[in-house]
């Protein structure tokens, strides 16, 4: 055995002993690994895109884009003869069309004067049911097209921070989360100095890590202790949002699996609810349990003034398999019960998906000569049918066609 493994179990008198003994280790093994899989000084980076690709994200046909480049618009072709875009280049075409375009903005799709921001609090209190996979894909899903995005990690697993290229362990230090902008003492830090960048300019993050849990430990206490000042926990993340409202047109919370102080106030926060379910029976009835106590709670929470009214709320189906028979039930047996308020797209479980994920990698920056091209289209044409389908909730809330 070498020299660095964990004792055996035998060796260690408790559970205590044996637990500490066994973080510590798996501590140091995955801060190696990040170390050699995440150096320091590297930085995550959006690929570019094929002229199709662009051509969809900015909203025109392959042949107007082709049109655009004969007028001298957008990139050089590279040297072995074949045209690709950066983000920024689709960026620069659609402020080149905008600026065409006599004043009507069609292709920069921001929030107008008297659209509120969008705040979707994705959520469910079991793991597993694609919450961070829905959050991030939806966010660079909406920042490719050109919207302004905030996501916010509420987790302190923060897996979500870790896809967006911020490792926890290395990259967050203390008072980084949005705890530092919704705890109770003198500590407590403005939010604009929390919000990151990301490698997709229309884009900003804010990460996630374990002092998250401090606001579940620490609210309890301030409860007892509150001064005439203070705002009750359910209210603080809305607050702190309002400080960063202009520069976003949607806020994205990939929210714990737990109904914790941290979900209740991001439910408080949020103008749009989606809850990701797996549809297996144990899943749905795990669900029902949520529902019942994400009900009660709310209830307790408007009695003090919390704000419970919704744009839109919808549960939106993952890693469903059409070929899977008890699954097709289940998700009949939901659209039964909710109606519309499922939402007509699931998304399907794809290896695509999966396989990106290893690498820490949303879908939508690997390269799609990695994965056999059917795996890769299928799995993007569910993705895009989803977020879609949630913009379209978005444009609704604002009151467009």
């Amino acid at each position: 055995m070498p020299s660095s493994a964990v004792p055996q179990t035998e060796s260690l008198d408790d559970l205590r002993s044996l637990i500490s003994a066994d973080a510590v280790e798996l501590s140091k093994r995955l801060r190696a690994q990040q170390l050699r899989d995440f150096p320091p000084a590297a930085e995550k980076t959006i690929r570019n895109f094929s002229p199709a690709e662009a051509a969809r994200l900015i909203g025109i046909h392959e042949g107007y884009l082709r049109q655009l480049v004969s007028e001298g618009k957008g990139p050089p072709p590279s040297p072995n003869g074949r045209r690709t875009y950066s983000i920024r280049d689709i960026e620069s075409l659609r402020a080149d069309l905008d600026s065409a375009g006599k004043g009507i903005r069609r292709y920069i799709p921001r929030r107008k004067d008297g659209e509120r921001l969008q705040v979707i609090s994705v959520m469910n209190f079991k793991g597993g049911s694609g919450k961070t996979t829905t959050s991030a894909h939806l966010a660079q899903y909406l920042a490719l097209r050109g919207y302004r995005v905030l996501a916010i990690d509420l987790d302190p697993q923060a897996s979500l921070s870790a896809l967006f290229g911020h490792q926890p362990e290395l990259d967050v230090g203390e008072n980084e989360t949005i705890y530092g902008a919704i705890r109770y003492d003198d500590a407590r830090r403005d939010m604009a100095e929390i919000v990151r960048s990301t490698y997709i300019p229309s884009l900003h993050v804010v990460p996630g890590q374990l002092e998250l849990m401090e606001f579940e430990h620490e609210t309890p206490k301030a409860l007892l202790n509150r001064g005439s000042d203070d705002s009750l926990f359910f209210a603080r993340i809305g607050q702190v949002l309002a400080h960063v409202t202009d520069p976003y047109d949607v806020v994205i919370i990939d929210c714990p699996p737990q109904l914790g102080f941290l979900t209740l106030s991001a439910l408080c926060a949020a103008t749009a609810v989606l809850i990701t379910v797996h549809p297996q029976m144990l899943d749905v009835m795990s669900m029902s349990q949520f529902l019942n106590m994400t009900g009660s709670l709310l209830d307790v929470v408007a009695a003090a003034g919390g704000t419970t009214e919704y744009d839109w709320m919808r549960y939106l189906v993952t890693r469903y398999e059409p070929s899977d028979g008890p699954q097709t039930t289940m998700v009949g047996l939901m659209r039964s019960i909710f109606g519309s308020r499922v939402l007509t797209h699931p998304m399907v479980k794809s290896t695509a998906i999966a396989d990106a994920g290893l690498t820490k990698q949303t879908l939508y920056e690997v390269e799609r000569q990695q994965f056999t091209r059917g795996t890769y289209d299928r799995a993007i044409e569910a993705l895009d049918l989803v977020n879609g389908e949630i913009e379209g909730l978005i444009k609704q809330a604002w009151g467009r066609k």
